[in-house]
């Protein structure tokens, strides 16, 4: 039996044609070689950048992340649980479940075979990322976890919690290797440098502090900030580090001297996040002033006001090849700049709800977004 599309191709391709976008010059060439179709269905104009929405969370997503070949996502929500999906489809592969209260954050291993989510039940949960099944559940935390991140080599994980503590664990083992004491408030974030020899935590003590991640023993508090630090980043030569506060500056750090190198002032707000260029030579920042700022590390000056967003900025990142920078806000849109000119080239609209977080893919090609809704996008 032949298929209807060898019997009348025609047809067919001509059907396609009433859904492509108003303004596509194959529509416009060829829509009126239909004279058979007396109502035309509603199309957009333009197709937008959005390729899939990643729905099956009910409640709201914390976070989203590419695996290291960038073929799968993984997202954390308040509804409890961790989801695995395929990114060149938008198919949900796996639903982790265990955790009884929010997960704060979820990241893959460096090889990508694992899954670590951190959550406000104060565990750390590892889970096979292959099989979708729980490997081992990290206890010790005595508040919500914020966040946990794996070391370089995939051997340890740290997590920063509401407890006043950084904690290391022995992925092999499930075991704690280590309690980083010594902040005295809650611990926004923690993060290995790139040799895996250091952990950097930033605190609502005001303060940064550098531990050593084979002994667990504090090398360094950085202070300056006037009140709490919402984050802190290791250049990706482990030479420096910037942390974002609440005292609107961004500041840099040496971390062999543990001394201060650097006071990036301009914001007139919060500063939600800061991190390097993938070449070490920039920092992007986010803030509540409802700008993102770019920095030129050689000599601490602002080069950059990247204005366009008409609430407060969540979260700012390079792309891999440090050519563009993607920027989250409550104003529901996520947008794109070049940093050459400094000019927004690409806005991302259609979220009914503030955005939290994004993430370039390892290639670049798409970028996935969590927010404050039941559901991720890749874009």
């Amino acid at each position: 039996m032949r298929s209807i599309i060898e019997i009348a191709p025609l047809q067919i391709y001509y059907s396609g044609l009433l859904f492509t976008p108003g303004s596509s010059l194959i529509r416009v060439g060829y829509l009126k070689s239909i004279p058979w179709v007396t109502m035309e269905p509603k199309v957009a104009d333009v197709w937008g950048s959005l390729i899939q929405t990643l729905e099956g969370h009910t409640s709201i997503v914390n976070s989203a992340v590419f695996s290291p070949n960038g073929k799968l996502v993984v997202s954390a929500s308040w509804d409890n649980t961790v989801r695995l999906w395929d990114a060149s489809i938008g198919k949900q592969c796996a639903v982790f479940e265990g955790h009884t209260h929010w997960v704060s954050s979820a990241v893959f291993s460096p090889n990508g075979k694992l899954v670590a989510s951190a959550s406000w039940d104060k565990t750390i949960r590892l889970w096979d990322a292959s099989t979708g099944k729980q490997c081992e559940v990290l206890k010790g935390h005595a508040n919500p976890v914020t966040s946990t991140m794996f070391s370089p080599d995939g051997k340890l994980v740290a997590s920063a919690s509401d407890d006043k503590t950084v904690r290391l664990w022995d992925i092999s083992t499930g075991k704690q290797c280590g309690i980083l004491k010594g902040h005295t408030d809650i611990v926004k974030s923690a993060m290995f440098s790139p040799d895996g020899k250091l952990v950097v935590s930033a605190s609502w003590d005001a303060t940064v502090r550098l531990w050593d991640a084979s002994t667990g023993k504090q090398c360094a508090v950085l202070e300056g900030h006037a009140i709490g630090v919402n984050w802190a980043a290791f250049s990706p030569d482990g030479k420096l580090v910037v942390s974002a506060s609440v005292d609107r500056t961004v500041r840099l750090w040496d971390t062999l001297t543990g001394k201060q190198c650097g006071v990036l002032k301009g914001h007139a707000s919060a500063v939600n996040s800061a991190v390097f260029s993938p070449d070490g030579n920039l920092v992007t920042s986010a803030s509540l002033d409802n700008t993102v700022r770019l920095w030129d590390i050689s000599t601490g000056k602002q080069c950059g006001v990247l204005e366009g967003h008409t609430n407060p900025v969540r979260s700012t990142v390079f792309s891999p090849d440090g050519k563009l920078i993607a920027s989250t806000s409550d104003d529901r849109t996520i947008r794109l700049w070049d940093i050459s000119t400094g000019k927004q080239c690409e806005v991302f609209e259609g979220y009914t709800n503030p955005v939290r977080s994004i993430v370039f893919s390892p290639d670049r090609k798409l970028v996935a977004s969590a927010a404050w809704v039941n559901g991720s996008h890749a874009t």
